[in-house]
C-alpha cells in the first residue's frame, strides 16, 4: 500500500509483464545443416526482422570477424552484423557448447540477440530472441517470441521482386506494408553479394557457410565471354558511332532525302536497329536490373530477328523461288491492270441503274483510265529488271527478319501507287464537295465559320449572295452521287474487285507492320527467363507452414510467386518502331466519312487516339 501527501492511502497494482513482439527471422535453407556458430545477417527495425545471410564458424577471432563485416558494409552499403548465434547439436559432447555461444553476446552485442537452435536427432527447433539493456525499472532481460522463416538464398539473390499492381483502396495500406518488408529482405540479399564470395577452399581467417560455400558458381566459358565482350563492345561502339554520325549528316536533311529517310518503313526500321545496337554494345554497364533486362531483350531480339532473316534469304535463294516471283509479278499487274479497267468502263456507264452526270463521270473515268495505262507502262518497263532488284532485295534479309519485312511493305506501297492516287483524287474531290455544301448550309442559315475563333457565328447575307449560294448549293448536290460513288469505291471498295484492293493493300501492310512490331517489342528474354527460371521475375511470395505446435516457434518456408506472363510482357516491352499510322476505328471512320485523307504513314501532327 502506498500513501498520498494528504496521508490517504493508495491501492498499489501489482506490475504486469510488458507484451512481447513477434519477431520474424529470415534464415537461409542452406544454413540448415551448418555447423554451430554466429549469425551474421541485416536488422529491419522497420519491420522487426532479421536477415540472416551467413554462419560465421569456428575457430575464429572476434576482431577478424569486426573486420569482415565492416569491408561487406563499405562495399555493400548494407549494415550488416552479428545477429546472434546458431547451435546445431549433432552429438552429446555438442551440448555444452550452447552454454559458450550465450556468453558471446557480450563481445557481439546487438539488440535483440538471436539464439537459434536444431535439436540433435529431432526436428524440432528453438528459437530465442533476448533484450540484454533494459531499463532498471523492466526489471530482468525481456525475451520475444521468434517466427522463423526459411527462405531459398540463391533464388531470392537471383530473382528482382516487382512492385504488386494495383489494389483496391482498402488493400492498398496492406499491400504497401508486405510489399516494404519484402523489398527489404530481396535488397539486403541481393546487396550482400559480396558476402558470398568466399567458400571453403578459401585460406581466409574466417570460414562461412551460405549458398555458394560449397563452392562458388563459375563458368570458363562466361568468364571467356566477358573477357572478350569488353573489346568486341568498344569496337562495334565505335563502327556503330561513325555509321550513326554519318546518318546525321546535312546530305540527308536535304529535302528528298528527308522526306524519303521519314517516310519509307526501311528507313524508319534501320534507325530502330541502329538506336537498339548502339545501346546494346554500349560500353556504360547497365544502373539497375530493369536496364539490363531491357539490354538482354533487345539482344535477343536482334539475334532472333538476323536469324528469322537467314532462313528467310536462304528459302528464296533455294530453287529459284526468286525468278519464279518475278515471272508471276508482271502477269498479276495486268491481271489487277484489267480488273480496274473493267471497274472503270461499269462506272462511266449506269452502275447498279443509278443515274450519273455523264460530263463529271466520263472525266473522272478517263483520267483514271489514263492513270493505270501509266502504270501498266511502268511495270512492263521495268520488268527485265525486276529479277535482279528482287535478288539485291532478297540480300536485305540477312539485316533481320523485320528489314525484308519492311521493304516488302514498301515494294507493296510502290506497286499500288496508282490505287492511293485514286483515293487521294476521289477523297480530295469528295472532301471539296463536303466542304462546300457544309459551308452553304450555313449559308442558308444566316451562319458563317469564324476561322480566328474556330467557331460558327451569325452573319448578315444580302440577295445576290443567298442566290448565289443556292445555284452553288444545287450543283453540287447534283454532282455529289457521281463524285462520292467513285469515292467509296477507291477507297472502302465495297462489292468490287477494288474494294478488296485498297483494303487488301491497308490489311497487307498492317499484317506486316503488326509482325514487325511484335519482333521489336516483344521480350522474349524476359519470357524465356520467366519460362525456363520462373523464380527470376517474382510477383510476389507465399509462405508454407512447416511446423506450427504449441510451445514450439512458428516455422515457414517463403516461396517465390512468378509473375504472370502478361504482366512480363506489359512490363518488359520494347519501344516499337512508330513508321506507320495506327488509328482507331472512331478516327477511321470520321476520316472516311468526311473525306480526310488517310495517309500510309504518321504524319507529325497526328493525334492517336
Amino acid at each position: 500500500m502506498g500513501y498520498c501527501s494528504g496521508g490517504r492511502q493508495l491501492p498499489q497494482w501489482p506490475l504486469k509483464p510488458i507484451p512481447s513482439m513477434v519477431l520474424k527471422a529470415f534464415f537461409p535453407t542452406c544454413c540448415a545443416s551448418a555447423d554451430s556458430g554466429l549469425l551474421v545477417g541485416r536488422w529491419v527495425p522497420e519491420q522487426s526482422s532479421a536477415v540472416v545471410l551467413a554462419v560465421v564458424h569456428f575457430p575464429f577471432i572476434p576482431i577478424q570477424v569486426k573486420e569482415l563485416l565492416a569491408q561487406v558494409q563499405q562495399a555493400s552499403r548494407v549494415g550488416v552484423a552479428v545477429l546472434g548465434t546458431w547451435c546445431h547439436r549433432r552429438q552429446e559432447s555438442e551440448e555444452s557448447l550452447g552454454h559458450f555461444l550465450e556468453g558471446l553476446g557480450a563481445i557481439f552485442s546487438h539488440e535483440p540477440w538471436l539464439q537459434l537452435c536444431r535439436e540433435r536427432g529431432s526436428k524440432f527447433w528453438s528459437c530465442k530472441a533476448t533484450h540484454r539493456q533494459v531499463p532498471a525499472s523492466l526489471g530482468a532481460p525481456g525475451q520475444d517470441q521468434v517466427m522463423l522463416i526459411f527462405y531459398d538464398q540463391r533464388k531470392v539473390l537471383l530473382s528482382q521482386l516487382h512492385p504488386p499492381a494495383a489494389l483496391p483502396d482498402h488493400q492498398a495500406g496492406d499491400a504497401t506494408a508486405s510489399a516494404g518488408g519484402l523489398a527489404a529482405v530481396f535488397d539486403t540479399v541481393a546487396r550482400s553479394e559480396v558476402l558470398f564470395r568466399s567458400d571453403q577452399f578459401d585460406e581466409g581467417p574466417v570460414r562461412l557457410s551460405h549458398w555458394q560455400s560449397e563452392g562458388v558458381e563459375a563458368s570458363i566459358l562466361v568468364e571467356l565471354a566477358k573477357q572478350a565482350s569488353g573489346p568486341i563492345c568498344l569496337l562495334l561502339a565505335c563502327l556503330l558511332s561513325l555509321i550513326s554520325a554519318a546518318s546525321t549528316s546535312r546530305v540527308f536533311k536535304l529535302w528528298p532525302l528527308s522526306f524519303i529517310w521519314s517516310k519509307l518503313s526501311t528507313c524508319e526500321q534501320l534507325r530502330h536497329r541502329l538506336g537498339q545496337l548502339t545501346l546494346i554494345f554500349s560500353t556504360q554497364k547497365a544502373e539497375n536490373p530493369a536496364q539490363l533486362m531491357r539490354k538482354a531483350n533487345m539482344l535477343v531480339s536482334v539475334f532472333l530477328d538476323v536469324a528469322l532473316g537467314l532462313a528467310l534469304l536462304s528459302w528464296l535463294h533455294g530453287k529459284d523461288r526468286i525468278g519464279q516471283l518475278a515471272d508471276a509479278l508482271v502477269p498479276v499487274a495486268d491481271h489487277v491492270a484489267e480488273e480496274l479497267q473493267h471497274l472503270l468502263q461499269w462506272l462511266m456507264g449506269a452502275p447498279a441503274g443509278l443515274k450519273m452526270n455523264r460530263a463529271l463521270d466520263q472525266v473522272l473515268g478517263r483520267f483514271f483510265l489514263y492513270h493505270i495505262h501509266l502504270w501498266i507502262s511502268y511495270i512492263h518497263l521495268m520488268s527485265p529488271f525486276i529479277e535482279r532488284i528482287l535478288w539485291h532485295l532478297g540480300l536485305s534479309a540477312c539485316l533481320g527478319l523485320t528489314v525484308a519485312l519492311s521493304i516488302l511493305s514498301d515494294i507493296i506501297a510502290l506497286l499500288t501507287f496508282h490505287i492511293y492516287c485514286f483515293y487521294v483524287y476521289g477523297a480530295r474531290l469528295y472532301c471539296m464537295k463536303i466542304c462546300g455544301l457544309s459551308s452553304l448550309w450555313r449559308l442558308f442559315r444566316g451562319k458563317k465559320w469564324n476561322v480566328l475563333r474556330q467557331r460558327v457565328d451569325s452573319c448578315s447575307y444580302d440577295l445576290d449572295q443567298l442566290f448565289i449560294g443556292t445555284l452553288l448549293f444545287t450543283i453540287l448536290v447534283f454532282l455529289l452521287p457521281t463524285t462520292a460513288l467513285y469515292y467509296l469505291v477507291f477507297t472502302l471498295a465495297l462489292n468490287t474487285i477494288c474494294v478488296q484492293l485498297r483494303l487488301l493493300v491497308v490489311t497487307v501492310q498492317g499484317l506486316i507492320h503488326l509482325l514487325v512490331d511484335l519482333v521489336n517489342s516483344l521480350p522474349l528474354y524476359s519470357l524465356g527467363l520467366r519460362l525456363c527460371r520462373p523464380y527470376r521475375l517474382a510477383a510476389g511470395v507465399k509462405f508454407r507452414v512447416l511446423e506450427h505446435e504449441a510451445g514450439r516457434p512458428l516455422r515457414l518456408l517463403m516461396q517465390i510467386n512468378p509473375l504472370p506472363y502478361s504482366r512480363v510482357v506489359h512490363t518488359y516491352r520494347l519501344p516499337s518502331c512508330g513508321c506507320h499510322p495506327k488509328h482507331s476505328w472512331g478516327s477511321l471512320c470520321r476520316k472516311l466519312f468526311f473525306g480526310e485523307l488517310i495517309y500510309p504513314w504518321r504524319q507529325r501532327g497526328d493525334k492517336q487516339d
